[in-house]
Formats: structure tokens, C-alpha cells, sequence
């Protein structure tokens, strides 16, 4: 069956895997948005976006649950079970990651970001608007080449992330002479590189479900 009809077929019946994929995205664009915003703040604004990113969190863990809610009170899904149970867990993961980050910028009471943080948060909040993309586009399989540009995009944002850690690390090790210091960002470069990570596992369970419904 193609897949613009099997979407078509199944869609009526499970709108609300959809929507909720969509709120769960929409929310995950949001917390990588405050969470760009909180590493470019000054120290004493980071508190309160901190706070911000705690309730987005927990807003995305609630959509988490009831996705997984749904899957087990729904006969038909809209794909297989274990990839809507992987996207699920890999958009939340998403969403740790970005929390652990920012809890760790401001309990470290980190000084001015320096520009791979910077750089890392946005390759975050883009790879979250690409995420985002590809998943409104998933209600409609006429929008998979839309899909496919987004997966591109996410694995070529990815790619950069690697880079900009490996760069970063190199330069830490080599100009910061506080062994504590150099725990201390390593961690948090370190927790932003996963959450880049993390939505490559996105982009791959996505492309996952296209290739078996194609």
C-alpha cells in the first residue's frame, strides 16, 4: 500500500497520535528556544529561565505519557507500535537533555557562555524547528519529500554539533588550567552534544517509519 494511502486510511481513526506528536514537537521548539535564550542571558536572568524550562519539561513529560497512554488503549496506530514508543522516547529525551543542560549552566554558576555553547544551543533550537517539520508533515505522506529535506537537515545540523564539541573540548583542555572548571564545562558541552544526539534518533526513527511504509 503506498504510503500517502495507508496514512489516509489510518488517520480519521488516530488523530490524536498525530496531534499529540505535534504538541509534543511544538513544546520541544519552545524549551530549546528559552534554553538558547538562557545561555546568552546575563547570570541573574538565568534563574527564571530556568524555571521556564522545568515547567516545559514537565509539560513534555505529561504529552509523553499520554502518547504511551494512548498506545495501549489503541487497537489501530497510525505506524508500528515500537516506533511510535521509540519517537516518543527519543522527542523526551530530547527535552532531559536540553533540562540537564540548563540546570547545570546555572547551579555551576557557569560565566558568560562562551561561543560553542552559544553555537550549540542553536544547532539544538534549529534541529527542534527541523523536528518540528518533519513531524506536522508526517499527516501527510504527499509532504514526504518535506520530511526527507527535514531528516537531512537534522543529520547535516548533527554532524555540526560533533564539530563544534570536539573543537570546544580541544580548546578547553588546552586554555583552562582549573581541573574543577574543566569538569564542570565539559559536562555541560558534553550534555549539549547529546541532546544534538538525541535528535539525530529523532530524524532516524522518523525515516525508520518511512522507509517501512513506503
Amino acid at each position: 500500500m503506498a504510503f500517502n494511502n495507508l496514512f489516509s486510511f489510518l488517520v480519521p481513526k488516530d488523530k490524536n497520535f498525530f496531534k499529540l506528536f505535534e504538541q509534543s514537537s511544538g513544546n520541544l521548539v519552545e524549551i530549546s528556544r528559552v534554553f538558547s535564550e538562557m545561555v546568552n542571558a546575563p547570570i541573574e536572568k538565568r534563574s527564571e529561565l530556568l524555571k521556564k524550562i522545568s515547567d516545559l519539561e514537565h509539560v513534555g513529560d505529561e504529552l509523553t505519557h499520554q502518547i504511551f497512554l494512548e498506545l495501549s488503549t489503541n487497537f489501530i496506530t497510525p505506524f508500528d507500535r515500537e516506533d511510535i514508543s521509540y519517537l516518543a522516547s527519543s522527542l523526551d529525551d530530547i527535552a532531559d537533555y536540553i533540562h540537564g543542560s540548563a540546570k547545570r549552566f546555572d547551579l555551576y554558576r557557569i560565566g558568560e557562555a562562551s561561543s560553542s555553547m552559544k553555537k550549540l544551543a542553536e544547532i539544538i533550537e534549529h534541529s527542534a524547528k527541523e523536528i518540528q517539520v518533519a513531524i506536522i508533515n508526517m499527516k501527510d505522506m504527499g509532504n514526504a519529500v518535506r520530511v526527507r529535506e527535514a531528516i537531512v537537515r537534522i543529520n547535516s545540523l548533527e554532524n555540526h554539533a560533533d564539530d563544534v564539541f570536539d573543537t570546544a573540548i580541544a580548546s578547553l583542555f588546552e586554555t583552562e588550567t582549573n581541573p574543577v572548571e574543566v569538569l564542570k564545562l565539559k559536562e555541560i558541552l558534553s550534555n549539549m552534544e547529546t541532546a544534538t544526539d538525541k535528535c539525530e534518533d529523532v530524524a532516524n526513527v522518523i525515516e525508520t517509519i518511512i522507509v517501512k511504509n513506503s
